[in-house]
């Protein structure tokens, strides 16, 4: 009956969103299944019920992050972009809208540098690099773009935008205070692209 009862309150998501804080604040390494607990106002014995260990509890929040930002980039394929925006520039914006209103997501993501971890995010990166990729390549496609075949140009937009969520982030900022600058961002990206084929 207790065992139930915990599990009812203390949910995978509370714990989560919980965790997801306290790693960005603390450090991978300055947290632990009792200070997560701690911070719940629960025993640390609660949090097995969900995760059998810190590593797993981080990974779960890897996963789910990255899924969200997956979600997000597939829906841009599946609507119009905003008015003076193509579908490029549109995907651009979005991912930079979802660093700055996820900015503990995003910074577990692509931003944390503690060797015990980065294993865990590279997968999840390298995932997230390819989709993007192929989205871009996609519109690329569509566009007739001349750098349609170049194999560096995801690349280089994906640094552009991470640049600029990385440099904003810090202060956070949000989408809405710096949205004029984003979408300067995102169309001085594309229009470059389209000026080193002349």
């Amino acid at each position: 009956m207790a065992r139930r009862a915990v599990e009812q309150e203390l949910s995978r998501e509370r714990i989560m969103d919980a965790a997801r804080h306290l790693f960005i604040t603390k450090g991978y390494r300055g947290i632990s299944m009792r200070s997560i607990g701690q911070h719940l106002g629960y025993s640390h014995g609660s949090l097995y019920y969900h995760f059998k260990e810190k590593a797993e509890l981080f990974y779960a929040i890897v996963v789910q992050d990255f899924n969200h930002l997956a979600r997000m980039c597939e829906q841009v394929t599946k609507r119009p972009p905003m008015d003076g925006l193509t579908r490029l520039e549109q995907l651009m914006l979005d991912f930079i809208k979802f660093g700055l209103e996820n900015p503990y997501q995003y910074e577990i993501m692509f931003m944390l540098r503690d060797e015990e971890i980065l294993s865990y995010c590279k997968v999840e990166q390298a995932k997230c690099f390819d989709m993007f990729e192929k989205i871009v390549r996609g519109f690329l496609a569509e566009e007739r773009h001349p750098l349609e075949q170049n194999s560096s140009l995801p690349l280089s937009m994906f640094l552009g935008i991470h640049g600029f969520i990385s440099f904003y982030i810090q202060d956070r900022l949000t989408f809405e205070d710096i949205r004029p600058a984003a979408i300067a961002h995102v169309k001085m990206l594309s229009q470059s692209s389209y000026r080193m084929t002349s």
